[in-house]
């Protein structure tokens, strides 16, 4: 029988916050030994503590600050290291809106860590989902699946946003002229999933290998294969909006390309209009005889001339949907 353990989410004032899980989810004020330490944005004070009083391994923690550390497990004196990747979004004028970011859980015996240097409130909504749920952690094997479960569940609320997003560009320049500044929004969309996909994968490897380096019971099998539903489901979604999104993207690119040539298409057609009457103009304006210097009908005749020759070839243009 695995020992079980209390979480203990951070709190704005002090370091971490405990919460009793004998039974209902409930704040305690004492930290004591049995429990999970929730750190995010940790101090440098709070790092060393982490490092110099819990022991947690130097490396790990300086890998956890890494934004693209990749998501493995290792063991290490004692310590079982899980790095898992989780979406986080940015600014909206971010270069890129949504990312991923590293969450990192250090277990051993009776004590359990989570640390991340981003708010991404996905562990605030973990533990008041689970408070609300009077849902009763059994180890510290149970949290870690839970964690990715969560972390499924969040990866497909962002991907939605992404999704809302897209289609609120289609509308928009369904409405109005397509301008460079629309495409690259759109295009920081496509790198948000490339980054989702490119993380869920990674997570997907890890949950196969945490299946034969940890100790599972049958209620963890059961929330594996939610989790690896969820995983799927993730990756599927975000595999179907970079295809939209790429796809979107080449269409608007054509359309702009097109339009681009039908300017131009009309320029040179009225560059060869205009070319007509300025030869006229050139030739008889030569410093030359010709015959229609003495001549009252000269000038008419070469205005009317010049007139004819430009109507004829606009109707023969417009034929041809060249203007």
């Amino acid at each position: 029988m695995r020992e079980k353990v209390v979480l203990i989410p951070k709190d704005d004032s002090v370091m971490q916050t405990s919460w009793n899980i004998q039974g209902e989810l409930k704040q305690q004020d004492n930290y004591d030994s049995k429990c999970w330490l929730e750190v995010t944005c940790p101090t440098e004070e709070e790092t060393n503590y982490l490092v110099d009083e819990l022991g947690v391994p130097n490396y790990f923690v300086q890998d956890i600050q890494d934004i693209d550390e990749r998501a493995r497990i290792e063991h290490e004196e004692g310590w079982t290291l899980i790095i898992l990747r989780i979406p986080y979004m940015k600014s909206a004028t971010s270069r890129s809106p949504f990312i991923t970011v590293p969450l990192g859980v250090a277990f051993r015996k009776d004590t359990f860590i989570t640390i991340c240097y981003h708010d991404t409130h996905m562990m605030s909504d973990f533990t008041h989902h689970h408070k609300r749920k009077n849902h009763r952690f059994i180890d510290a094997v149970d949290i870690v699946f839970h964690l990715f479960l969560s972390s499924c569940v969040w990866y497909l609320k962002k991907l939605k946003v992404i999704k809302l997003r897209i289609d609120k560009a289609k509308r928009e320049f369904e409405a109005k002229e397509i301008d460079n500044k629309d495409l690259v929004a759109l295009s920081r969309l496509q790198d948000s999933l490339i980054f989702f996909a490119t993380s869920i994968q990674g997570n997907e490897s890890l949950l196969t290998k945490l299946k034969f380096k940890l100790p599972i019971d049958a209620l963890d099998a059961e929330l594996i294969e939610d989790v690896t539903i969820e995983l799927n489901q993730a990756r599927v979604s975000a595999d179907i909006y970079s295809n939209i999104l790429e796809t979107t993207l080449d269409i608007y690119a054509s359309i702009i390309s097109n339009n681009m040539n039908s300017v131009m298409k009309m320029l040179t057609s009225f560059s060869i209009i205009m070319m007509f009457p300025t030869l006229i103009a050139s030739i008889y304006g030569m410093n030359l005889m010709n015959g229609m210097e003495q001549w009252t009908w000269g000038m008419p005749i070469t205005l009317l001339l010049s007139v004819a020759i430009t109507v004829t070839f606009w109707v023969y243009f417009k034929k041809k949907n060249w203007i």
